[in-house]
């Protein structure tokens, strides 16, 4: 169907449906339970950029400004703009390598219970087979529906399947290839690789111009209801220009089409979003490499990625730590949040020895402490300790530095866990919240302690005071945070 076609498809389920095309009938949105009990989940940055693999997943634009990094490596490696563009990598992106079986296998041993590959990035490339334009996955370059295989594949897997659309910013991610004589000029129309390639506003300018156009707006809202209709995906991510004013009108029909649609499959679904794009309590709230530095109210995701510096691979990529990573997810589910992790594969449809055992790591130490992780809620209080985490987006560049007095909890049903981000080489760690306390005081926990393990170790000592709850366990140092279950009544 067309873009027209859509908006009449959706004004007539929307109709018929419990969803209107206005933010109070959308509001009252939850997490879906599949998401909040689950909290891992598997982020995927691959496509016509991972070609290149230079510098980061913006390469289509940044090759197009004139003395930037990109574009001085574009020359050199590949020649002149108007002789070589970016469409010319896409015969390059073959991906022989790309075996959707044994991602979902790695992603699995990961410990991950959802997965949301990017289906449309900023370049305009779709990674999957689609009706509406020629420049996809199906039609060119591996000549295979990467979406729709991979979504079986993580259904055997029993991972859940997303999908994300990065689609609003290409409106003018292309624009200034204008600038200088290169592959991207006029005229160009609708169903161009490179269309619009307008003008670029400021990145938070929610009035920004020139306003994307009637009808590239129909063009990206039926491009959204073919994604959601063909692959049914429980969660479709956006990424931040959506909040642009001129996409508000689509964006609240889509949402409406989408829940609705939903109700008729019989799923429980998701938007997230970023940057206040959907008003509070329509969608899932997302924080792009960061996090909140207290409980939250309301359940909400982090996405974040493996390298420090890109979200697609790159020759230079920095790779951040397992350990450094759990720390986060922990961190994370004490406060009402789950954590969406990317891995960026290489061209060739391989993921990297380096992010593959980042993950396989991540997967070892949830296997033996996945009860603290996986279904639990928040407890009274995210944690203790003197280490304050950083709060915003972007905030994700170095590890935090823990001590063994930096706890994190959750709990579910009769058991409270706490988990050391620091496990000191004595063994001996203390609880202060779960100390004795005078019951004239209202104390932070002032229930029964009937028994206290440490998952991973043999039964340790333990004793309560007005000090805390102290805990002696194996000596030694441990490469990853130590949980503690303590059985409460």
């Amino acid at each position: 169907m067309t873009g027209r076609e859509y908006l009449r498809e959706a004004d007539e389920v929307n109709r018929q449906g419990k969803y209107k095309d206005d933010w109070g009938s959308l509001f009252g949105r939850e997490m879906p339970k599949w998401m909040r009990d689950g909290k891992l989940g598997i982020f995927i940055h691959w496509g016509i950029y991972s070609v290149p693999a230079f510098s980061n997943e913006w390469y289509s634009r940044n090759m197009y400004i004139k003395d930037s990094p990109e574009y001085m490596h574009h020359i050199k490696t590949y020649g002149p703009h108007k002789e070589f563009g970016y469409k010319d990598f896409i015969p390059q992106f073959t991906a022989p390598k790309f075996s959707p079986e044994e991602w979902a296998d790695l992603f699995a041993r990961a410990g991950a219970k959802y997965c949301v590959p990017v289906a449309e990035h900023h370049d305009g490339f779709q990674m999957y087979r689609s009706g509406l334009s020629k420049w996809n996955s199906y039609e060119m370059g591996p000549k295979r529906d990467v979406l729709g295989e991979l979504g079986a594949a993580l259904g055997e897997k029993g991972i859940i399947c997303g999908a994300s659309s990065h689609r609003a910013e290409h409106w003018f991610f292309m624009g200034h290839g204008k600038d200088f004589e290169s592959d991207i000029a006029e005229p160009m129309s609708r169903g161009d690789f490179y269309w619009p390639a307008m003008p670029e506003p400021g990145h938070h300018d929610l009035y920004g111009e020139p306003a994307p156009s009637s009808e590239y707006l129909e063009d990206w809202f039926a491009r959204c209801c073919e994604l959601a209709d063909k692959y049914r995906p429980k969660l479709i991510y956006f990424d931040w220009w959506i909040q642009h004013s001129a996409v508000k009108p689509y964006l609240r029909k889509f949402a409406a089409y989408y829940y609705n649609r939903a109700e008729q499959w019989g799923e429980d679904v998701t938007i997230s979003y970023k940057h206040d794009a959907f008003p509070f309590g329509t969608a899932t709230v997302d924080i792009e490499r960061g996090k909140f530095a207290g409980i939250q109210p309301f359940h909400w995701q982090t996405c974040t990625s493996i390298a420090r510096n890109s979200w697609c691979w790159t020759e230079n990529n920095s790779f951040k730590s397992a350990k450094g990573l759990v720390c986060d997810l922990i961190d994370i589910v004490s406060k009402n949040g789950v954590m969406l992790l990317n891995v960026g594969p290489k061209a060739d449809g391989s993921i990297s020895d380096e992010e593959t055992a980042v993950l396989l790591g991540i997967g070892k130490w949830l296997e033996v402490n996945g009860e603290a992780v996986y279904g639990t809620g928040v407890w009274r209080k995210a944690g203790e300790g003197p280490t304050q985490t950083k709060e915003g987006q972007f905030t994700d560049d170095t590890d935090t530095a823990f001590t063994p007095r930096d706890i994190r909890f959750t709990a579910k049903g009769g058991v409270l866990y706490a988990a050391v981000l620091e496990w000191p080489e004595d063994g001996k760690v203390t609880v202060t919240s779960l100390a004795e306390q005078d019951a004239s005081r209202l104390p932070v926990f002032h229930g029964i302690i009937r028994d206290v393990e440490v998952l991973g170790q043999d039964r340790p000592e333990w004793h309560r005071d007005s000090g805390g709850l102290h805990i002696r366990a194996r000596a030694g140092k441990e490469d990853m945070p130590v949980v503690v279950r303590v059985v409460v009544d």
